[in-house]
C-alpha cells in the first residue's frame, strides 16, 4: 500500500513537472518549491497560471477518474464473481453516458445552476444500465444465474441499445451535438477546479463504501450460503456495493466522458501483483487506477503534440490487447 501511494506521488509530480506547455521541469520544480516554502514564484502571472489551473487540476482529475473506474470494476468483478465485469462492459457507462447526453441536451444551461444535476442523472444511469445487465444476464443464463459469456453478451446488448437512446437524442437536437460529442470523446483537455470539486465528493464517498465493503466481498466470494452463515445479507451487501460502484462510475462519466478498459486493466495487474482479497484490491486499485489514468493522459497530450489524442485511443491500445488475454484464460479454466 505504501509503495503504491508512492508511486501515485512520484507519477503526479512528474505529471505536473513535464506537461506540455513547453515550460522546462526546473522551472516548475521551482515553482512547486516556491509555493510550499512561501517563496517567490519564478514564474510569470501567466506560466504560473499554467501551472496551478490548468496542469494541476488536469491531473488530479485525471487521478480521481481513474480511481473511481478502477475501483468500481474490481467491485462489479467481486458482486457479479465474474473477472470480466467491468463499468464500460456492464453498460453503467453507457447508461450514464444516456443519462448525461439528456440532460446536456435538455437543460444545457445547467452549468451556471448552483446544483449541477448532470451526475446525479449520470448516477441512475449508470445504476439503471447495470441492473438491466444484470437481470438480462440472470434470464438467459438459466437457473437464476448469469455466466460469463451471458453476462457479457447481456451487457453488449444493453450498451448497445444505450448508446443508440444516446445517438438519437443527440440527433434530434443537432444544435448541442458538438458539446456532447466532445464530451463522449473522453479526456481531460478542458478540465479545471470546478470539475474537481464536482466530482470530488461523489467519487470520495464512493471510494469509501467500496473500501469498506471490501471484507464482505471476500466472503461473498465464498457463496451466499456461507455469507449467510456468517449472519450477513448479500442481496444487500450487493445493492450497496452496486450503489457505491455506479455512484463512482457516473461520477467519472459526467466529468470526463466514455473511457473504457480502466476498470477491468487495473483491478487484474492489483490481483496479480497482490493475491484475491479485496480488502488490499479494492484501495490498491484506487491507487493503481489513478497512475494508470495519469499516465495515459500524459501520452495522449503528448504522442501528437500540439495536437491531442483522445485519451480513449490509449486505454483502448492498453486494455484490449489485455482484455484478449483475460477472455481467453477465462476460457481456459472453464
Amino acid at each position: 500500500m505504501l509503495l503504491g501511494l508512492l508511486v501515485l506521488v512520484i507519477v503526479f509530480v512528474v505529471a505536473v513537472l513535464i506537461g506540455s506547455s513547453g515550460l522546462g521541469w526546473q522551472r516548475v520544480l521551482a515553482e512547486i518549491v516556491a509555493q510550499l516554502t512561501g517563496g517567490t514564484s519564478p514564474l510569470s502571472e501567466r506560466d504560473a497560471a499554467i501551472i496551478w489551473e490548468l496542469r494541476v487540476p488536469r491531473i488530479v482529475l485525471a487521478g480521481l477518474v481513474g480511481a473511481a473506474l478502477a475501483s468500481a470494476g474490481a467491485c462489479y468483478q467481486g458482486v457479479f464473481r465474474n473477472p470480466l465485469a467491468d463499468p464500460y462492459l456492464l453498460g453503467a457507462a453507457a447508461g450514464a453516458g444516456m443519462a448525461a447526453t439528456i440532460v446536456l441536451v435538455v437543460l444545457p444551461g445547467m452549468r451556471s445552476w448552483p446544483f449541477d444535476p448532470l451526475p446525479i442523472a449520470a448516477f441512475v444511469g449508470s445504476l439503471g444500465g447495470v441492473v438491466l445487465t444484470w437481470l438480462l444476464g440472470r434470464s438467459a443464463g438459466g437457473n437464476g444465474r448469469s455466466s460469463t459469456a451471458t453476462l457479457l453478451l447481456a451487457g453488449v446488448a444493453v450498451a448497445s441499445f444505450l448508446t443508440a437512446v444516446q445517438t438519437f437524442v443527440q440527433q434530434l437536437n443537432v444544435d448541442t451535438v458538438k458539446d456532447v460529442y466532445v464530451w463522449m470523446l473522453g479526456g481531460f483537455n478542458l478540465a479545471d477546479w470546478a470539475d474537481v470539486l464536482l466530482a470530488l465528493p461523489y467519487i470520495a464517498l464512493a471510494a469509501v463504501v467500496l473500501t469498506l465493503c471490501g471484507r464482505l466481498l471476500d466472503v461473498l466470494a465464498l457463496g451466499d450460503a456461507e455469507a449467510a452463515s456468517l449472519g450477513l445479507r448479500p442481496g444487500r451487501i450487493r445493492f450497496l456495493v452496486l450503489t457505491a460502484a455506479s455512484l463512482a462510475t457516473a461520477a467519472a462519466v459526467s466529468v470526463s466522458g466514455l473511457i473504457a478498459f480502466v476498470g477491468i486493466v487495473v483491478p487484474h495487474i492489483v490481483r496479480l501483483l497482490a493475491g484475491a482479497s479485496y480488502r488490499v484490491i479494492v484501495p490498491l486499485s484506487l491507487i493503481g487506477g489513478a497512475v494508470f489514468l495519469i499516465v495515459a493522459d500524459q501520452l495522449a497530450s503528448t504522442v501528437r503534440y500540439p495536437a491531442e489524442l483522445p485519451i480513449g485511443v490509449i486505454t483502448a491500445f492498453t486494455g484490449a490487447p489485455f482484455f484478449a488475454l483475460i477472455l481467453r484464460s477465462t476460457k481456459a479454466r472453464a
